[in-house]
């Protein structure tokens, strides 16, 4: 328990990127219209949900009106909503909802993370402040002791997440990204399933439906225990 507070608080006390602190302060400052009376986080979001977890969720970083304003991972945007009705139909959650962090929303199974930890100006975070954030979720990947399999949503979550993983010393060749792809990459090693993620430019085109997010999580839970 002492490990994952330690990691906790580096996350949250992070000043590693100049543009990454300066961009989610100014948004915290300035806040949007809809949200004025809003007490904005404005700093690095730790990952969220269930320490003993089986399930590690990896996403991309947090929404600037949306986790940067709440302080809880996929909490208070719509890619949140589209992921947490998923993960409550899939059994995963005991809510459909996540609108802030007191509103009562639990995992059971799965544990949420993302690749950076501030708010890039229009979620694209650069290639320096994505190494610099790395080593949050590759301590994450240590200390979920139970850790079975792993969903990335989307290509940048995909890809670094197997950096990680070849980082430390594992040997696994180039994988290729798609919606629902799934890879077991060897003994000792999480199974990895990849998907589209649940952002509105994805959700709201159709590119990713509630039906096909559905199947990911119910092929997680096939593979889970297996």
């Amino acid at each position: 328990m002492q490990e994952w507070e330690q990691l906790e608080q580096q996350v949250i006390e992070c000043r590693r990127c100049p543009r990454l602190v300066a961009w989610r302060e100014q948004v915290a400052r300035e806040r949007k219209r809809a949200y004025r009376d809003w007490e904005y986080w404005g700093k690095p979001v730790p990952g969220f949900g269930d320490r003993q977890a089986q399930l590690l969720v990896v996403g991309l970083a947090p929404g600037a009106h949306g986790a940067n304003r709440t302080g809880r991972m996929f909490t208070g945007d719509g890619s949140g909503e589209f992921l947490y009705r998923a993960l409550h139909r899939a059994g995963f959650a005991n809510q459909s909802t996540s609108m802030h962090a007191g509103d009562g929303l639990a995992l059971a199974g799965v544990y949420i993370s993302a690749v950076c930890r501030c708010a890039p100006p229009a979620n694209k975070p650069l290639p320096e402040e994505i190494a610099n954030c790395l080593p949050y979720l590759d301590r994450e990947l240590h200390l979920l002791e139970n850790l079975e399999g792993i969903v990335a949503l989307g290509r940048i979550a995909f890809d670094n997440t197997l950096r990680i993983l070849r980082n430390n010393g594992h040997s696994i060749p180039r994988l290729d990204f798609g919606h629902g792809v799934e890879y077991d990459l060897g003994a000792d090693l999480p199974w990895l399933i990849a998907s589209y993620h649940p952002s509105r430019q994805n959700t709201q085109t159709g590119r990713l439906t509630p039906e096909m997010f559905d199947a990911v999580w119910q092929r997680g839970r096939e593979l889970l225990g297996r």
